[in-house]
């Protein structure tokens, strides 16, 4: 790409490496093994992010990414996704960057790119409906999944006394929200269990289980959490734990299809859903089996309430 324009890209829209930086934030109760953690996932988002805007050749953004950590690689996919769609915004003439990573180097990585995108409409004035019908009507959601961790991300406070979600955001879209700032909620309080358990305590009970879906998400695809801390809290989610369960599930899905399983999910997927992280993402797999066309339920939540129902029976046969 044109020297120039890189540069007039990074001075526009770079982000400074103290933006995700734990102390910044503002976030708590991280020991510091789980503050370098965090610190490190955030920069592997920032990389992946001005890659994007470096690189206009999709062999070259692909193999940036692909240089980045195994472990960290599915969080420079999800930065580059928020810059990708960021430029799509601003070439109304060219808005098909995220539909085509998604048919290249993103295909595997759609998790996190669909929140990746996310990213970027939290902070544009989108037509968030329009933008979801160029994306896949299943996954899509995630876009708005991503929406509400931003916002827990960078303006928690705005949040944290149980504020609804923006406006902006209609039906469905406010539950996936939820979700998406659940995931948040594990970062701000630095996957400390008592902290995560006593912020969500704070919501309605109709959000709660939301939430708790989206912690479930980030202790196991993010988290570095001991077998103690996930005892703990699955212990801790009480009545949620199939929605702790189901956002577990969901992690371990995410990183098999992009061929990024560690062994911290392997011990989230054992310790939440009780099964392996395969046959976790082997359950949301099944759960997509004759989804049916005619539903008043987005396809996306008959799929979630699947898996949660599947955990709410196994639940139920060890309480026997």
């Amino acid at each position: 790409m044109n020297t120039i324009l890189v540069k007039l890209r990074r001075r526009l829209f770079g982000l400074q490496a103290v933006e995700t930086n734990y102390v910044r934030r503002g976030f708590r109760g991280a020991t510091p093994e789980v503050q370098a953690r965090l610190e490190q996932i955030g920069a592997a988002f920032l990389g992946g992010y001005h890659a994007a805007l470096e690189q206009d050749r999709p062999a070259d953004l692909a193999a940036a990414l692909k240089a980045v950590e195994t472990d960290l690689r599915g969080f420079a996919f999800e930065g580059a996704a928020m810059g990708l769609a960021l430029l799509d915004f601003l070439t109304p003439w060219r808005r098909t960057r995220i539909s085509e990573f998604l048919r290249g180097a993103g295909h595997a990585h759609a998790y996190m790119v669909l929140v990746g995108a996310g990213w970027a409409w939290a902070r544009l004035p989108v037509n968030a409906r329009r933008a979801g019908q160029r994306l896949d009507p299943m996954l899509g959601w995630l876009a708005f999944d991503g929406w509400g961790f931003h916002e827990g991300f960078f303006r928690w406070p705005k949040y944290i006394a149980g504020q609804p979600p923006p406006e902006r955001l209609k039906g469905f879209e406010r539950r996936v929200f939820d979700q998406g700032f659940g995931r948040s909620l594990w970062f701000v309080n630095g996957g400390n269990v008592e902290l995560i358990a006593q912020t969500i305590s704070i919501f309605s009970p109709d959000r709660q289980a939301d939430l708790w879906s989206g912690i479930g998400l980030a202790a196991t695809y993010a988290g570095i959490l001991s077998e103690a801390s996930l005892d703990k809290l699955r212990e801790k989610s009480g009545s949620f734990q199939p929605r702790l369960a189901q956002g577990a599930a969901f992690a371990a899905k995410a990183r098999q299809r992009a061929g990024n399983s560690t062994d911290h999910t392997s011990r989230a997927a054992k310790i939440l859903c009780g099964l392996s992280a395969s046959d976790a993402a082997r359950l949301t797999d099944e759960a997509l089996e004759n989804l049916p066309a005619d539903s008043d339920a987005p396809a996306y939540e008959i799929w979630r309430r699947r898996i949660q129902d599947h955990f709410e029976q196994t639940r139920q046969l060890h309480k026997t």
